[in-house]
C-alpha cells in the first residue's frame, strides 16, 4: 500500500467515526430541543447545551464534508445565542428553534461528504537544500573571482557566466543564481526568470551599484531573496544564500493541537503529518504544561472553546513561560463575531482560523506560522558571523538531548570543535580573512551534519555540535570526514593561498547522572588531549586508545 493509499484509508475511517458520532450528536440535540419545545421554562442551561453543541458541529461538520449541515448549524448556533441574551424568552422563537434542530438529522440521511482529496504542500514549501551550486551572471571580473574565491573556501560550487542565454545550460542545474544588475541588460534578467528546478525558480539575489527603493523594489517583484550594494559584503551575502535555502536544521516542524473533539483533531493530525510535521494533541488541558515542555512546539493549534477552559485562558497559561513567548498560538474556532475573536487574539494569540477550515488552508497556515516563527527565534538565539547558535542556546540544546536520551534510552554525543593556530591566522592574514575560516567552518559543519543536530558558536573559534541518536563511535567517524574536507579548503588573499585545520573533542551521555557542565567538560579534555597531540585530529571518549 502506498503512503497515499495509506493516508486515504486512514481519512475514510476518520469519516466514518464522524458520520456514527454525528448521528450520536444529532439525537441528543433532538431531546434537548424537546426540552425547549415541550417545558414551560426550560432554563438557561438547555439552551446553554444546545448552543454549545450546535457550536462545536458548525466547526467541525464542514471540515469533514458536510457543508449544509455545518453552515445549518452556525444558523441555529446564532439563533440560541440571540435568546441567551435576551432578559426574557420569546417562546415563538424558541419554538423555531427546537423544530429546525429537530430537523437537523434529515440533512444527514440525505447528505455525503463532499470528497476530499488530501492536500499535500507544494514543492516549494517542503524543498530543503541539496547540491550547492551557485551561478554568478557578473561582468566586473575582479568581483567575480573574488566573489568565487570567497564561495568556494565555504564549500559551495561555483560557475561564472558572462551572458543570460548561458544559464539554461548550467550543469548541474543550479541551486541558486546571483545576479549583478549594474551592467546595462542585466537588469532585464529581472523580468526574465531563468529556469526553474523541480518547478520553482532557484534563489536569487541581486548586487546594485544602486542603492535606492526602485532598484529593491524591482529586485522583490523578481523575486529576489536578498539585495546587496557595493562594496558587497561577503560573509552577510553567504548568510543570506544559506538561509535562502531554507535548511531548517531543527528538523520537521512540531505542532501541538489541544482540541477536545477528537475526531477533528485527528484529521488535522494526519493532515499535517503527512506533510513531514511532527504533531501530537492534547484532549485534556491538566496535561498541556507538561506536553510544552516535552514536546517544544513550533506551533500550538487551540481550540477557543472547550468544557470547564476556554482558549484564551490556556494560552494565557503558556504565556505565563517565557520560554514559550516565541511560540505562535493559533486559535481555531466556529465563532465567526469579528469582536469576539479579536478579543481572543489579545489575550496571547497570534491568529484566527475560523472552522471549518479546508486541509490545504490549515497546511498553509500552519507552515507559514510555523516558518516564520523558527526564523524569528533562531535569528534571535543565532550568532550573527556564524548563524549557529550562541553559547547559553547551544548549552540549552545540550540539556534537551540529555534528557530527551534519558527518556528515550537513545545515545548521544557533544562534539567541542577548534580551529588550529586560529590567532596566528589573524595575525598574518588579518581578522577579516579569520572570520571566513570560521564563516566556513560553520558552513562546512552545517551542510555535513544531519537537520537534528544542532551546532553553536561556543566562543571564539570555537563550535560546539550535539548530535541526538548518535554514540561515540559514529560521532567520531562522521568528524573525521567533516575534518579532512576542511584540510582541502584553500583560503585566498591577494597574496598568499593558505589551509586550515581543526582539533576536536567528543563526550557521549555515557553516565546516566551526567548534566550538560559535565558533558561539556568531557568533550574539552577530549579537545585538549588532541590539541597536546598535536592537532588537526579528533579524540573521543570510546576511542582513548586510537587516539594517542
Amino acid at each position: 500500500m502506498t503512503k497515499q493509499d495509506q493516508m486515504n484509508s486512514q481519512l475514510a475511517a476518520l469519516e466514518a467515526r464522524f458520520r456514527e458520532r454525528l448521528r450520536s450528536e444529532l439525537a441528543d440535540m433532538k431531546a434537548l430541543a424537546d426540552q425547549l419545545q415541550h417545558t414551560a421554562n426550560p432554563g438557561a442551561p438547555v439552551l446553554q447545551d444546545l448552543r454549545d453543541r450546535l457550536h462545536k458541529l458548525a466547526g467541525s461538520a464542514g471540515t469533514f464534508g458536510y457543508t449544509d449541515l455545518g453552515s445549518r448549524c452556525r444558523e441555529l448556533e446564532q439563533q440560541a445565542q440571540c435568546e441567551l441574551e435576551r432578559e426574557h424568552y420569546d417562546h415563538k422563537a424558541l419554538d423555531a428553534l427546537a423544530i429546525a434542530t429537530q430537523h437537523l438529522h434529515m440533512l444527514l440521511q440525505r447528505s455525503t461528504p463532499a470528497a476530499q482529496q488530501p492536500q499535500t504542500l507544494s514543492t516549494a514549501a517542503r524543498q530543503t537544500a541539496g547540491g550547492r551550486h551557485i551561478g554568478l551572471l557578473i561582468e566586473e571580473q575582479p568581483l567575480a573571482q573574488q566573489m568565487s574565491k570567497t564561495l568556494t573556501s565555504f564549500g559551495y560550487q561555483i560557475s561564472l557566466f558572462r551572458h543570460q542565454q548561458e544559464l539554461a545550460k548550467a550543469s548541474p542545474p543550479l541551486d541558486a543564481l546571483i545576479v549583478d544588475t549594474s551592467p546595462r541588460g542585466h537588469n532585464m534578467l529581472l523580468q526574465a526568470p531563468f529556469a526553474e528546478r523541480d518547478g520553482q525558480a532557484p534563489p536569487l539575489l541581486v548586487i546594485s551599484s544602486q542603492d535606492d527603493f526602485i532598484s529593491r523594489l524591482q529586485a522583490v517583484r523578481a523575486g529576489a531573496c536578498g539585495f546587496f550594494t557595493k562594496p558587497v559584503d561577503l560573509p552577510s551575502l553567504e548568510s543570506r544564500l544559506e538561509r535562502s535555502f531554507n535548511n531548517h536544521q531543527g528538523g520537521p516542524f512540531r505542532v501541538l493541537i489541544i482540541d477536545d473533539d477528537a475526531e477533528l483533531a485527528a484529521r488535522y493530525q494526519l493532515v499535517l503529518g503527512n506533510n513531514g510535521m511532527l504533531v501530537d494533541t492534547v484532549s485534556d488541558p491538566n496535561l498541556l504544561l507538561e506536553k510544552m515542555h516535552n514536546f517544544l512546539p513550533d506551533v500550538v493549534l487551540m481550540d477557543i472553546s472547550m468544557p470547564d477552559y476556554s482558549g484564551p485562558e490556556l494560552a494565557q497559561v503558556i504565556r505565563l513561560n517565557d520560554d514559550w513567548l516565541r511560540v505562535p498560538i493559533v486559535y481555531l474556532s466556529a465563532e465567526t463575531n469579528a469582536e469576539r475573536q479579536m478579543d481572543a487574539l489579545l489575550k496571547a494569540g497570534d491568529d484566527f482560523i475560523t472552522k471549518p477550515i479546508s486541509d490545504s488552508a490549515l497546511l498553509t497556515t500552519v507552515y507559514a506560522r510555523a516558518q516564520r516563527a523558527r526564523m524569528v527565534s533562531e535569528a534571535l538565539a543565532r550568532d550573527s558571523l556564524t548563524g549557529l547558535l550562541k553559547h547559553a542556546d547551544i548549552k540549552e540544546q545540550v540539556d534537551i538531548e540529555i534528557e530527551r536520551a534519558r527518556r528515550c534510552q537513545q545515545p548521544m554525543a557533544v562534539a567541542m570543535i577548534d580551529i588550529d593556530h586560529f590567532k596566528s591566522v589573524n595575525d598574518q592574514y588579518g581578522h577579516a580573512f579569520g572570520d571566513n575560516v570560521i564563516r566556513a567552518l560553520s558552513n562546512l559543519l552545517r551542510q555535513r551534519l544531519r537537520k537534528v543536530d544542532r551546532l553553536g558558536r561556543y566562543g571564539g573559534e570555537e563550535f560546539v555540535a550535539v548530535l541526538p541518536n548518535c554514540n561515540t563511535t559514529d560521532a567520531w567517524l562522521i568528524l573525521e570526514e567533516i575534518r579532512e574536507a576542511f584540510n582541502a579548503l584553500q583560503f585566498s588573499t591577494d597574496e598568499h593561498t593558505f589551509c586550515c585545520s581543526f582539533s576536536a573533542g567528543i563526550s557521549g551521555c555515557e553516565e546516566p547522572e551526567w548534566d550538560c557542565d559535565e558533558l561539556l567538560d568531557q568533550a574539552d579534555r577530549q579537545l585538549y588531549r588532541a590539541k597536546h597531540a598535536g592537532r588537526n585530529r579528533i579524540c573521543s571518549t570510546s576511542r582513548d586508545a586510537a587516539d594517542d
